[in-house]
């Protein structure tokens, strides 16, 4: 368990502990939703560099937190459900959920068949409503001062449903991020947040080490009052004990959890920068393919039979996506306002008013 001495404390955990131990089953299935998650980004940066999109932008690295988040959110729509604010770097998030890998093609090539903005946004920009997924939006950690909203809404309501909040370690040099902390931890009022900072040590090519004096930017919390902790996002099965821990927490105390994960980026911080493979960075899945291969639960020809079988799925199904029409000029000005239609339809099924029945 993610333990902590007290309120104010950080407690960094670097394994999982004993008794959070996963099955040999679920490390299989984590395995193969890291796997796809990881083809899948390399298989959109194939895409942009033949030209089947203008910018690519992903989490390859971050694979065994974001899949481990996935799996362990509350799925579904309205304020008894998680609300996700998620950025850029968590397709392996929507993939634990259920999400399509054809939607991210889709998204990268900006058909028109994109589900998530119709081919008006780039790649990893997701919108599920269903799910509570917030829209994704390209100005840098926005999502951490939007998140209170949904946090605030959740804590009128009641329930056990929590808000996710997640961005990287560099944008919490942005004022957002304090913003969600003022407003997630005020005595009396204090909200039920999760807010993740999933820590690859870089800002596009900027060092952490030359930006953070901080030890860890989870103890940025503890001037908050919030409970925090630092765990190694790497591991999937420490990944999954320390989310889920804070999750248990956020949900029984309805109070904010600050969760810093230290994360690997494998292909640098976008096209921009080459999305070159970075060998130097710690890989957590090859780590988890040598532990499965020591356990005796995966064998090397295993794992290559089922990467080759996935690039194969995801070519062809590039191949599809080319085929697919793009949007239409007159289209431009749909669904960027909410249609008159459905405001008269909000407004009919609107609740009465609980002191006098009046709308």
């Amino acid at each position: 368990m993610l333990k902590s001495a007290g309120p104010m404390s950080t407690t960094v955990v670097h394994e999982a502990h004993p008794e959070g131990k996963l099955s040999k089953e679920e490390l299989l299935r984590i395995h193969e939703l890291m796997l796809r998650s990881r083809l899948l980004e390399e298989r959109l940066i194939r895409m942009q560099k033949q030209g089947d999109g203008y910018f690519w932008i992903g989490g390859p690295g971050e694979e065994a937190f974001n899949v481990a988040l996935g799996l362990l959110v509350h799925k579904g729509e309205g304020l008894d459900y998680d609300y996700l604010h998620l950025h850029y770097r968590s397709s392996a998030t929507m993939l634990a959920m259920g999400a399509d890998p054809l939607d991210s093609m889709r998204q990268m090539k900006s058909t028109a068949t994109d589900p998530y903005s119709g081919g008006r946004n780039f790649v990893n920009h997701y919108s599920i409503k269903k799910w509570n997924v917030v829209p994704v939006s390209s100005p840098i950690e926005v999502q951490y001062s939007m998140a209170p909203g949904t946090a605030l809404a959740q804590k009128r309501h009641g329930g056990k449903g929590i808000t996710i909040v997640q961005g990287g370690d560099a944008g919490t040099a942005e004022g957002d991020f304090p913003t969600c902390l003022v407003w997630a931890s005020r005595p009396g009022a204090e909200l039920p947040m999760l807010i993740i900072v999933t820590n690859n040590q870089w800002g596009i090519s900027t060092a952490a080490s030359t930006q953070h004096g901080e030890r860890n930017i989870a103890d940025r919390g503890k001037a908050f009052g919030m409970r925090t902790g630092v765990i190694d996002g790497n591991d999937p099965e420490a990944a999954y004990v320390g989310i889920k821990d804070a999750m248990d927490y956020v949900r029984r105390e309805r109070k904010p959890f600050l969760l810093e994960a230290m994360v690997s980026r494998l292909y640098g911080h976008s096209s921009s920068s080459g999305a070159n493979f970075i060998s130097e960075e710690a890989d957590c899945i090859g780590r988890l393919e040598q532990r499965l291969e020591q356990a005796g639960l995966l064998s090397r020809a295993q794992a290559d039979v089922m990467r080759k079988k996935i690039e194969a799925d995801f070519l062809e199904a590039s191949k599809r996506v080319r085929e697919e029409p793009q949007p239409e000029g007159k289209a431009a000005m749909e669904h960027i306002f909410r249609e008159a239609g459905d405001l008269q339809e909000a407004a009919q099924n609107k609740p009465k008013s609980r002191t006098n029945g009046a709308d």
